[in-house]
């Protein structure tokens, strides 16, 4: 590159890749970028996960420049690490006077504040990393989808999984029609880990002094704070104004596989076949099994998915195709010992099955034996060439996008991620809603056509000083 090229334009170009890449080369680097291809990043929610991606986007040369969490105490100790980055507690704050200064910004925050962060930096035309799910509403997840595809961002979503050579090669193997048509697919959950299916405790407690609770809120209604880790600083997943529960915080890593491989988007209807119920409106269900019926689409036989969480398992005739290692772990679980989790493919010749939450692992299973012996299709997905954990993969996908250096881009980019998180949470309408009634969704409309009163939940209005 001449050092003629200004900096915009090394950012604007992409590179050629050599076929060596996409036949597997192994890279491991972490070297720093020079100063002509440096990338400087903000990074919002720097605690719990948010740190991991903080230090993992640094760690393929991207300079950090804010940070920002709404907790003191989290900042102050990721200062330690970045110690040259300016610090702040409300992401506009950051923005606002950073935004002519980074090329990144990462959203690691509950799923309440993501679409209001990462459209916002969209706007100011950053590239953003956003962890999963991608948003709180299904409007949200819309919007999301058509920013970054108005603004011509480089995007990624945190479901790492998609970046394992495993997933992809799963994807593959059932698209070129390994296993037959399919028209079941089942996946549980060993989620949740956080209280779920209570009410809001009540009274409310001092706010410590190094969280700014107002910009927690966010977005979502005003409520008393109440302890230590009744909200913040990990069980919101089970709140309703806050999280998403099980569903949204395991499906798009759980489901991304059989999505990708079918085009399980979009659905038709979704049933809340088991619902313990929501209290007060507050908690999501301890436990729920849903139902998501897709229609065919692309040559793709009809087909039924199946999501199951709290300890809620698939019927024995679909456990009892698994492999006997596994099949034991079931029957510890069923013994009231630890949960698992899975995903299975149901075709007419035969069944893929994973225990990896990311679906980075998977067995092809035939009259009921796992079986190698069997022709992997020609690759029709790019590799990722990077030698690493798979969270690590997901970020060189991301910021080698950005620098043109892995020129397919990345896969989980919100195109992608928008509409596999608008799938996963129809299913909220339905816990939302009575168990065994049948809510039909018309996905082009965001609209529920025979239960109006689900389209409420679709999307929200948010408290002022919160925009979009």
């Amino acid at each position: 590159m001449s050092h003629q090229k200004s900096r915009r334009a090394f950012l604007g170009q992409s590179a050629a890749l050599s076929a060596g890449v996409w036949l597997g080369t192994s890279l491991k680097s972490s070297t720093r970028a020079s100063a002509l291809q440096s990338l400087s990043a903000a990074c919002i929610g720097v605690g719990g996960k948010g740190s991991s991606d903080t230090s993992q986007i640094a760690e393929q040369g991207v300079n950090i420049v804010g940070l920002c969490d709404v907790d003191g105490r989290t900042l102050k100790k990721k200062g330690r690490e970045f110690r040259d980055a300016e610090q702040f507690q409300d992401f506009r704050e950051m923005l606002d006077k950073l935004g002519d200064k980074v090329d990144i910004v990462t959203v690691s925050t509950p799923d309440h504040t993501h679409a209001v962060a990462a459209v916002r930096a969209m706007k100011m035309k950053k590239h953003v990393y956003c962890q999963k799910p991608l948003t709180w509403s299904i409007g949200e997840a819309r919007l999301m989808r058509e920013t970054a595809e108005k603004m011509g961002v480089v995007t990624q979503m945190g479901n790492q999984g998609t970046s394992e050579n495993g997933l992809r090669e799963a994807v593959e193997v059932i698209r070129a029609g390994t296993i037959g048509d399919v028209r079941e697919v089942h996946v549980w959950t060993n989620r949740p880990i956080w209280p779920q299916g209570a009410g809001r405790p009540e009274g409310s407690d001092p706010i410590p002094e190094e969280l700014d609770w107002d910009s927690w809120i966010g977005p979502a209604p005003m409520r008393p704070y109440k302890g230590e880790k009744t909200y913040h600083s990990f069980n919101w997943r089970g709140w309703i104004d806050f999280g998403t529960g099980a569903l949204g915080d395991m499906a798009c890593h759980t489901t991304n596989m059989p999505v990708m491989a079918l085009k399980l988007w979009d659905p038709i209807a979704v049933t809340a076949l088991k619902n313990s119920g929501i209290v007060d409106n507050e908690q999501y269900p301890s436990n729920s099994t849903l139902k998501f019926e897709f229609p065919e689409r692309d040559g793709l036989a009809a087909t039924d998915f199946y999501w199951y969480d709290g300890g809620n398992l698939p019927a024995d005739e679909i456990l009892d195709q698994l492999p006997e290692s596994f099949q034991e772990k079931i029957a510890a679980q069923k013994s009231g010992k630890i949960r698992t989790s899975g995903a299975v493919v149901i075709g007419s010749e035969g069944v893929i099955f994973s225990k990896n939450d990311y679906g980075a692992e998977y067995e092809l299973i035939r009259n009921g034996k796992p079986t190698k012996d069997f022709e992997l299709p020609e690759r029709s997905l790019p590799r990722v060439p990077y030698e690493g954990l798979t969270d690590e993969r997901q970020k060189w996908e991301f910021v080698k996008s950005i620098t043109g250096e892995h020129q397919p881009g990345t896969m989980s980019n919100f195109g992608y991620a928008g509409r596999l998180t608008e799938t996963m949470l129809v299913g909220i309408l339905a816990l939302r809603g009575e168990v065994g009634k049948r809510l039909e969704w018309n996905a082009e409309k965001l609209q529920c056509t025979n239960v109006p009163s689900a389209n409420q939940f679709v999307q929200r209005e948010y408290r002022d000083g919160w925009t979009l």
